[in-house]
């Protein structure tokens, strides 16, 4: 099993060029948020905005347009049951999140399946949360794109038929290549076993401080933004952004007890610029 190191990430976030503009940073579409579970979806577009996506809008209920307008002004908002607009948006996306706080219900089963004809070949699809339970549930065919699984231990069990304590690096890669797509088994030391790749890394960085709610939630977006931008192959990007979310958790946790989501993606920026350096 590889290790991911800061070495690779450093390979990964590079200096800005200074002729650019936003469009030259990638343009992302995050989708979910139900009227129950909105920060999900929020905190997932703020983590792809506060890591240097240079576009970002956020399709969700309408319930939730005040409180991400407030708490995200950098984001446009559009309601994820408006069929023709999304897949407008859609087709301009370089990267696409489905999942934070989409919940189970059938509103949530029709965005999801209406997303995958819509998503092209060539996008990026991080699916997370409640979407990875309904694709378990109703066992539906996954859409011809650049999919990213980001599933905990439980829903990679829903997933994969895999019991967690069954949940080797050899039988989660034999299952993940069936899959054909990229799948980060988040957990104590997460692995990441990337398509097309027969190696399987592992995060070397993180601790129990980010074990609390909408952790996952900022992932996808840290994923979202890293991939939207950053020209490096898809799996380093990739590695790179699950050990940035985990080592920004640990230099908070020097000082603090308990490490949230909110926390993390304010840090993005220097984090990064740091390491761009």
């Amino acid at each position: 099993m590889q290790q991911i190191t800061e070495t690779l990430v450093r390979q990964v976030i590079q200096p800005r060029t200074q002729e650019s503009h936003k469009g030259s940073f990638g343009r992302v579409l995050t989708i979910g948020g139900n009227r129950n579970f909105g920060g999900a979806i929020i905190m997932s577009a703020s983590a792809a905005v506060y890591s240097g996506a240079g576009l970002v809008t956020c399709a969700t209920d309408p319930q939730n347009f005040v409180s991400l307008h407030a708490r995200l002004p950098e984001a446009m908002v559009v309601d994820y049951q408006d069929q023709d607009l999304l897949s407008t948006l859609i087709a301009q996306m370089d990267t696409v999140v489905i999942g934070p706080g989409l919940g189970t219900d059938a509103t949530a089963l029709e965005i999801l399946k209406f997303v995958f004809t819509q998503v092209r070949p060539q996008q990026d699809l991080i699916v997370d949360g409640s979407a990875i339970t309904l694709i378990a549930q109703y066992h539906l065919p996954l859409p011809v794109a650049q999919i990213v699984f980001t599933p905990h231990q439980m829903e990679w069990q829903r997933l994969s038929g895999l019991k967690i304590a069954a949940q080797t690096p050899a039988n989660n890669q034999a299952v993940q290549q069936k899959l054909g797509a990229t799948v980060i088994v988040k957990s104590h030391r997460t692995e990441v076993y990337l398509a097309a790749q027969s190696t399987i890394w592992q995060n070397t960085v993180g601790s129990a401080a980010m074990a609390t709610g909408g952790m996952g939630d900022c992932l996808t977006g840290i994923l979202a933004g890293f991939l939207a931008q950053f020209s490096a192959d898809r799996g380093r990007t990739i590695l790179a952004a699950v050990y940035t979310h985990s080592a920004i958790s640990d230099q908070l946790a020097r000082t603090q007890y308990v490490t949230l989501p909110t926390q993390i993606i304010a840090a993005l920026p220097t984090f990064m610029a740091q390491l761009a350096s």
